[in-house]
């Protein structure tokens, strides 16, 4: 079975790190994932410098970065003015990914907008990023539970589904954005959604999980049990949302791929490439990160046999 890996690191990573991440190095970063086979790679955000300023540098990436065939670069948009300048910039990215919460205290905290001013504003996004030449996909953060509200009501996440495909979306992302998913909530949740709005290819939907309680991984398979095909990571377990509290690191990129090609699904990603660019990443951030298959090697990493074993 082909499944399609993305990668959010160099976007939802390091707009939490304190320190801010050079240009040149976030380029560098960038153009190693890229020779690694993923399907998409969001590099930057196109929102206030005075809200992420980490950030602050996205036409300088996308200008910077070496575009491999076949790789989709997302940036992030908040809203109608980050589409605009999104279409504004010199080097476009090839996709720009909408972000709204299923719940109105995240959406306020997050992207400063009540849920109506989200989705009045949607269509005229569409509109900009395919004017452009832009794709234009759509995040539902939250929609497995908020920090301020708790669960989200299933038929609530599906009245969004709905609005973002009458909008004419090209693809839609449901986000565990604190980690609060669990996997039967995940299976059940995710098959309602596809039975009533089935995909429109196998990359249509994507599932979008963090690690902070421990229960990532086994969502992703939950998720490809319901019938996605599509998942975010980020190398070395970087990320979390500035604006929710407790969101620890995304799922581990390499953890995440090291797991399904051991169970035989097809990525179409190269581990050891991956690996690599993960091994780079906490020198970048100065810190430790919680990636473990960059640390102890792909499962099928065999050891020297001991010297006291030997003849």
């Amino acid at each position: 079975m082909r499944l399609y890996i993305n990668d959010v690191a160099v976007r939802d990573g390091f707009q939490v790190e304190k320190a801010f991440v050079p240009t040149a190095t976030k380029v560098a970063l960038i153009d190693q994932l890229s020779r690694t086979g993923l399907h998409k790679i969001e590099v930057t955000s196109f929102v206030s410098p005075k809200a992420v300023p980490a950030l602050a540098d996205a036409g300088e990436v996308l200008a910077g970065i070496g575009r491999v065939p076949g790789v989709v670069y997302v940036a992030l948009v908040p809203n109608v003015r980050g589409v605009q300048n999104a279409a504004a910039t010199a080097a476009r990215p090839d996709e720009v990914n909408g972000v709204m919460s299923a719940s109105e205290t995240h959406n306020r905290a997050n992207i400063n907008r009540t849920h109506e001013q989200s989705l009045g504003e949607l269509p005229t996004m569409v509109r900009v990023a395919h004017e452009a030449g832009m794709k234009i996909t759509m995040s539902l953060s939250t929609t497995f539970g908020c920090p301020f509200e708790g669960r989200v009501k299933e038929d609530e996440v599906l009245r969004f589904v709905e609005a973002f495909l009458a909008a004419g979306v090209d693809g839609i992302s449901l986000a565990d954005t604190t980690g609060m998913a669990n996997p039967r909530q995940v299976e059940e949740l995710t098959a309602r959604v596809l039975d009533r709005f089935p995909a429109k290819d196998d990359a249509f939907y994507t599932l979008h999980f963090h690690n902070t309680r421990g229960m990532g991984l086994a969502n992703v398979l939950a998720g490809i049990e319901a019938g996605v095909r599509s998942f975010d990571g980020s190398i070395a377990g970087l990320g979390g949302c500035p604006f929710a509290p407790g969101a620890t690191g995304n799922i581990c990129t390499e953890d995440m791929v090291n797991m399904l090609q051991d169970m035989g699904y097809d990525t179409g990603v190269d581990l050891g490439a991956l690996i690599a660019a993960a091994r780079r990443v906490p020198a970048i951030v100065g810190h430790d990160t919680p990636g473990q298959v960059a640390k102890a090697g792909p499962s099928l990493e065999l050891h020297p046999i001991p010297e006291s074993l030997k003849e």
